[in-house]
């Protein structure tokens, strides 16, 4: 049975986005160490998992990314837990976090690239999930292949975690306080015990957790 880990940044105050989903405090903060921790979890995934919200901001922004995260973004299968019978790629349904992303990519001195058509069939051929979650999520598990990696929003991490369905924990804790925002753990029906099982690091402040449920 492959696993479910929960890939997400969070402020040192356990915020994984500010009132409105902004994460222009988590872009400011990241450097080359913590890029490559973060790539070296994406390539370990052989599905990537998400809400609608973060799917719609993901399929604006990583077709395009010439980015070292964008080649395990676009090549690796995608499945979206919504509501929706279907995905509009057209629709739209974007949130701050696009925007903060996207300005970021500018302040750095960045340009957009050119679409490239096999990203954009990778997202377009994306799995839809609109079923019971925990029975989604069971039904992904016992499928044949590597790691599944749970990316959020924060909706979507929320009800993992009060559910207990996430197997490993991947934190990468900002060097900020936010003071108010978006909690991972808001809704946790009963305490949690975790193992940590490693911690790593980076220059800019950044801390890479990573536990188990004990």
């Amino acid at each position: 049975m492959r696993r479910l880990i929960l890939k997400m940044s969070m402020s040192l105050d356990g915020f994984v986005g500010r009132p409105n989903g902004e994460i222009d405090w988590l872009i400011r903060n990241r450097n080359e160490g913590a890029t490559a921790w973060i790539a070296d979890t994406l390539w370990q995934a052989g599905l990537h998992a998400m809400g609608s919200r973060t799917y719609y901001d993901m399929v604006g922004y990583w077709p395009t990314s010439t980015g070292p995260l964008a080649a395990p973004m676009n090549e690796i299968p995608k499945v979206v837990f919504t509501r929706q019978r279907s995905l509009d790629l057209d629709a739209g349904h974007t949130t701050a976090a696009l925007r903060d992303s996207i300005q970021a990519l500018e302040a750095a001195g960045g340009k957009p690239a050119v679409l490239a058509p096999s990203n954009a069939a990778s997202w377009s051929e994306t799995q839809i999930a609109n079923g019971d979650l925990a029975s989604e999520i069971g039904r992904l598990k016992l499928q044949p292949g590597k790691d599944i990696v749970a990316h959020g929003g924060a909706g979507f991490a929320q009800s993992l975690v009060r559910l207990g369905l996430i197997d490993e924990y991947r934190l990468l804790v900002h060097p900020v306080a936010l003071g108010v925002g978006l909690p991972l753990f808001v809704e946790l029906p009963k305490p949690v015990d975790l193992q940590l099982v490693s911690t790593s690091i980076f220059g800019s402040g950044v801390i890479a957790h990573v536990y188990r449920p004990a």
